[in-house]
């Protein structure tokens, strides 16, 4: 219970909780373990219910109706998602599955609800991650606008670099990511998403070693994405 606890008030959500309501939420919330590959939800289900990443990491997905995907983003403990559903209960605007064997915790839209009214500062915290789910969204759309197909795939790489931890000096960053799921992230084929790759490699920006890229040279990787330096 504590470090369910522990790791609520590290969430954007609850981060401003004190302890003793951390635990008063996490005692509603159940424990469920994915595997690899395992959906939390599909695009079109009832959403209701939120759900905080304990262990592992779950890939957030769009689908076309000819079959056609993109990863919106790719959530790490101690991310939380479906805080829409905590408004409207409306459908799931989009599917969740766990990248690897993951554990979450899920706290139903009628026990955030029952919290909700003994402890209105939890609105305002609800708030808070919305629009940081509103201000990423904002960033994808205007990246599909000004960035091209590599612009993309090189922002990808420096983000997937960023989460794997602090980068050392002329030491390469390794991502584990296959070409399949990078394609998927930037919003291109996998054929494309091969050349481009390929490209950079040529290049010296990156080596790519099965289903792990280095990153030799993030800065000029950042430039290519559109980031600053």
């Amino acid at each position: 219970m504590e470090d369910a606890a522990r790791l609520l008030r590290e969430t954007a959500l609850f981060s401003g909780i004190d302890q003793r309501t951390a635990e008063e939420v996490a005692r509603r919330m159940v424990r469920r373990t994915l595997r690899r590959g395992q959906p939390l939800f599909h695009q079109g289900d009832r959403g209701d219910a939120l759900y905080v990443v304990v262990d592992g990491s779950v890939a957030v997905v769009v689908s076309s109706e000819n079959g056609d995907r993109m990863v919106l983003t790719t959530l790490h403990p101690p991310d939380s998602l479906g805080e829409i559903a905590l408004l409207d209960g409306g459908n799931r605007s989009a599917s969740a599955e766990a990248v690897e064997e993951t554990t979450t915790l899920v706290l139903s839209r009628a026990a955030f609800l029952e919290l909700l009214r003994d402890h209105p500062p939890l609105a305002e915290q609800l708030l808070r991650s919305l629009g940081a789910l509103v201000r990423r969204l904002s960033e994808q759309a205007s990246d599909f606008v000004f960035l091209d197909l590599p612009g993309r795939v090189a922002k990808v790489l420096v983000r997937l670099a960023e989460d794997s931890g602090p980068e050392v000096a002329g030491v390469p960053v390794e991502v584990a990511v296959t070409q399949g799921r990078l394609a998927e992230m930037a919003g291109g084929s996998r054929q494309s998403v091969n050349q481009i790759l390929q490209s950079f490699q040529q290049r010296g920006l990156i080596e790519v070693q099965g289903r792990r890229v280095l990153i030799c040279r993030p800065e000029q990787l950042r430039r290519r994405g559109g980031l600053s330096v």
